[in-house]
């Protein structure tokens, strides 16, 4: 990754923050080189929710998948978060991601624990890909 430039203001960080809050749903997976294998975290009907920073993920039925904490910083190049598992094999282990963000569309690419975080957006042995899109939904 590289140092913040000009362009990326520390505030661009918070305004992604701003932008990746409510109900995204998962459209495309992608890990260790292989489109769409089985997901346990994606199944379809899921919606990732994103709260200040806190996501959960919740099965069609409200089964809660997955939940945790992430941290963002949009001034580096990519941008990149870092999620935090509160439950599962990877709870309370960093997991360092890259993301873009582009209106409705969130695309992550994060890499195993203990690995560094990644640079481009393709999968080989160790990262997953997900892209995801904004849920407009009436409550």
């Amino acid at each position: 990754m590289s140092a913040p430039s000009d362009d990326r203001r520390p505030e661009a960080s918070a305004r992604d923050l701003a932008a990746l809050q409510g109900d995204w749903e998962q459209v495309a997976f992608e890990e260790n080189g292989v489109a769409n294998p089985p997901d346990e975290y994606g199944p379809q009907g899921a919606l990732t929710t994103f709260h200040g920073n806190h996501f959960a993920v919740r099965a069609a039925d409200g089964t809660l998948l997955l939940e945790g904490s992430y941290t963002i910083d949009a001034s580096t190049t990519p941008r990149a978060i870092t999620w935090v598992d509160a439950m599962g094999a990877d709870k309370g282990k960093p997991l360092l991601a890259s993301y873009r963000l582009d209106g409705d569309d969130f695309v992550f690419i994060a890499a195993d624990p203990g690995e560094p975080r990644p640079t481009v957006f393709r999968t080989v042995p160790g990262l997953t890909m997900r892209t995801l899109v904004r849920q407009h939904l009436s409550r």
